[in-house]
């Protein structure tokens, strides 16, 4: 296995790695983004009002894509294996 194969396995890797990183982190970003805008209209300074709908956002987002993600998953792992003969001289 040469290092430019190396190389784009792990490229591959990693572009699958942010792309199912992203809806999670997209839910609990514009959630804690409005939480704090209605912390400091209301002036709570509560920690418990951030980490709770932040952690119920990003669960939500879990279970909406996560036959997406289940999908992009698979399939790079069945083009992973389906390339060992390829890989392997």
């Amino acid at each position: 296995m040469g290092t430019e194969q190396v190389l784009d396995i792990t490229r591959q890797a990693m572009k699958l790695a942010i792309l199912l990183s992203a809806p999670v982190l997209v839910f609990g970003l514009v959630v804690g983004l409005f939480t704090n805008v209605l912390q400091a209209v209301t002036q709570i300074s509560e920690s418990t009002l951030q980490v709770i709908p932040k952690l119920l956002a990003m669960l939500l987002a879990l279970f909406l894509f996560s036959p997406w993600m289940i999908d992009l998953l698979t399939d790079f792992t069945t083009q992973l294996f389906e390339n060992i003969p390829n890989l392997v001289r």
